[in-house]
Order: C-alpha cells, then sequence, then structure tokens
C-alpha cells in the first residue's frame, strides 16, 4: 500500500536515498564484463519499441561498454556483444503453436533461433573452443525478457487465464533449454528475468476490462493477470533452481521484472511520473487507458504524449526510457552486483 500523508516526507527521504544506493551499486559493484549478449522479444530489441533506452542499454552503459547492435545489422560492429532479441518472438517454436491451431506470425523468431545465430556468431569470431569459452567467461548473458508473446498468441485465441496455466511448463522448458545450451557453449554468467504485471498494461486493461471493481488492485490492474505472471515467475524460479545443480560452476540468476515495475508503480509520485496517468501509454489513442489495438502506436493519425518522461508505459505494451531506467537499477543493484566476479 502506498504511505499515509502524515508519512510522505519520511516516505520520500527513504526513496531518494534507496535511488541514491541504486546509482551508486550502479557505478561502483558491477562485475566487468567485456561482453553483453542479450536474447528476448521487444523488451530488448534495439528496434526501439520506446521513447528511448532500454533495459539493456543502461547495463552496457553501466558496464562502461557500447551499445549493442542487433545481429542482423549489416556491417556492424560486435566487439563488445550482439543484441539478438527480436520484437514478437516467443519462447516457444512456431511448431508447438501449429500443432495446438495457435496463430503465431510466420516471421516470428523463436529463442532457439536466436541461439543458433548466437553459436554461429561466436564460430565466426573464433573456431577455438577454448577462445570462445575464454570469451565467454567475460561475458553477461542476457536471456530474455521472453515468454510474454507466447501468452499473448495464446489468449488472443480466446484462452483465459486458467486454461493457459498448462502452457507454463513448455514456456519454462524452452527458456530452460536456451539457457542450458548457452551455458554447454561457454557461457558462466546467465541474467533470466521473469515478466512484469501484465495487469498494470494499458493493452490487457483496455482489452479485459470487467465491470466488477473485485478484478482490480489498489492501483487498478487487473488481479487475475497478474497472478498468472507471478505464477509464470514462480515455476521459472523453480527451474533454474534445478539448472543451478546441474550447472554448479555457472551463476545463473534470476531478475524479478515484477518486483521492479512495482517498486515503479508503487513509489510513481516520487519518482516524477503523473498520478494521473499511471496506467495509460504514452502513445496511442483511446478513452480510459490510451489504448486501442486498431491504431496502436506508429499508425497514422496517433500521436504521442508530450511528456513522456512522466509515464510508465510508452505504447501499452511496452515502457518508457524513465521506467526502463529505474527497472534498471534495480537489476544493476539486486543481481549483477551480487554475481560471481571472475578475476
Amino acid at each position: 500500500m502506498l504511505p499515509t500523508m502524515s508519512s510522505s516526507t519520511n516516505f520520500s527521504f527513504l526513496v531518494a536515498l534507496s535511488l541514491f544506493c541504486m546509482a551508486f551499486a550502479a557505478e561502483e559493484t558491477a562485475c566487468r564484463f567485456d561482453y553483453i549478449y542479450q536474447f528476448g522479444d521487444s523488451l530488448a530489441d534495439t528496434g526501439r519499441f520506446s521513447n528511448g533506452r532500454l533495459v539493456i542499454d543502461f547495463i552496457a552503459k553501466a558496464l562502461h561498454l557500447p551499445l549493442l547492435h542487433p545481429y542482423l545489422e549489416t556491417n556492424a560492429s560486435f566487439s563488445h556483444g550482439v543484441n539478438f532479441a527480436v520484437g514478437g518472438s516467443t519462447a516457444l517454436v512456431n511448431s508447438f503453436f501449429a500443432k495446438r491451431n495457435i496463430s503465431v506470425p510466420s516471421t516470428n523468431i523463436p529463442l532457439s533461433q536466436q541461439v543458433k545465430w548466437f553459436k554461429k556468431h561466436l564460430s565466426s569470431v573464433s573456431n577455438s573452443r577454448s577462445q570462445i569459452k575464454k570469451r565467454l567467461k567475460r561475458a553477461l548473458i542476457m536471456m530474455g525478457e521472453i515468454g510474454g508473446n507466447d501468452f499473448n498468441c495464446i489468449f488472443s485465441q480466446g484462452k483465459s487465464l486458467k486454461e493457459s496455466r498448462v502452457y507454463v511448463p513448455p514456456v519454462v522448458k524452452a527458456i530452460c533449454n536456451a539457457v542450458r545450451e548457452v551455458i554447454q557453449f561457454g557461457a558462466v554468467h546467465v541474467v533470466v528475468p521473469g515478466n512484469f504485471p501484465a495487469g498494470c498494461l494499458p493493452k490487457a486493461l483496455a482489452s479485459f476490462s470487467s465491470a466488477d471493481p473485485k478484478a482490480y488492485d489498489d492501483y487498478g490492474c487487473l488481479t487475475e493477470s497478474n497472478k498468472f505472471a507471478l505464477l509464470f515467475n514462480r515455476y521459472l524460479q523453480k527451474a533454474l533452481a534445478s539448472l543451478r545443480l546441474e550447472f554448479p560452476n555457472a551463476d545463473i540468476r534470476y531478475f524479478d521484472y515484477y518486483k521492479a515495475f512495482e517498486y515503479v508503480l508503487q513509489n510513481a509520485r516520487y519518482l516524477g511520473f503523473d498520478q494521473r496517468s499511471l496506467l495509460k501509454a504514452c502513445c496511442g489513442t483511446g478513452e480510459k487507458y490510451n489504448f486501442n489495438s486498431t491504431k496502436v502506436c506508429g499508425s497514422p493519425g496517433v500521436k504521442a504524449c508530450h511528456n513522456p518522461e512522466k509515464f510508465i508505459n510508452w505504447d501499452g505494451v511496452h515502457l518508457t526510457q524513465a521506467t526502463y531506467h529505474y527497472i534498471s537499477e534495480h537489476l544493476i543493484r539486486d543481481v549483477l552486483s551480487e554475481m560471481k566476479c571472475l578475476p
């Protein structure tokens, strides 16, 4: 719950202190990495589904590395890593959906294909496995966020949240298989983010609105959608625990994207966000949530707000640079600063 007005001054001080500590951690306590390899979907795709920098950009800056170029960019420099993430990517392969009559775009690049790109890229850098492993000891692997698009495809077929639970294990298995492959190829430091509270996104709020007040939490987010995200995150964390037993010499970390997003929402007033627009998209059109699935951001006539730094959400699905900045600080403080640094 948000603090009462009588405690707001003290709380504001604590928030400021917390932000200072996060900034200090970002500059001082992260391990030294020479490379970053990013997998995932549009949350990390440098095609910029945002008004500015993404989490991976802030991570690169904190590690004093250049911003990553996408793998398919012609003549790009990959001297310090590669971004394999592609907007719309799923964790599961297309054939999985086809067997269950679930439609996915024919252009979908699943996570397994991104891993193939990863191996192909490193093999082009060196034909020596020992040299590749030496490079990967100095590399940070960001395995996602990914999995959200899998469920977007499933939900679009009319599946309820309850019906969709059966797909959680295979999605998590696909993510863990990707983690397993990169570790077997030589990766040591792997971060696997969970999903954030989808029930707080304008797209979900506009698509699954309910006349029942009990369907929403104190912040106006959809309770059941958020419970589903938490279910997925718990299952993912349990699977990662098993992977740690399988690979005791690897440093596999879970990043709580849900908790980081929740922190921003709960403390939005003190972080500079507009209290009237916490659940609205900056770029979009529509009434309550400024989102319309038939006229999304980028469509003719759809404009962005003039003050995106005051918005948590960019286009109904993705977040603004300001939000990604705070989320990245949580990642740096809670995960990267705790990783086992190699000499």
